[in-house]
């Protein structure tokens, strides 16, 4: 698996490196990558279905 070189954070995480927060990069076809800045080489890599249905329990009271 390659690292994705697009990692985004919140913008309520403070804008130097360092800070604890969730990183997001996305990359093709359609996989989203998540990562903890103070531990960047442990990365979750979910589909986009995945995301999609795990979104939609939180918005439903499901989890």
């Amino acid at each position: 698996m390659t690292t994705p070189d697009n990692w985004r954070k919140s913008s309520f995480s403070g804008g130097g490196d360092g800070n604890d927060c969730l990183e997001l990069a996305f990359s093709l076809p359609a996989t989203l990558h998540l990562r903890e800045s103070d531990c960047p080489s442990t990365i979750l890599t979910a589909g986009a279905t995945s995301v999609d249905d795990l979104l939609r329990a939180i918005r439903d009271g499901d989890l």
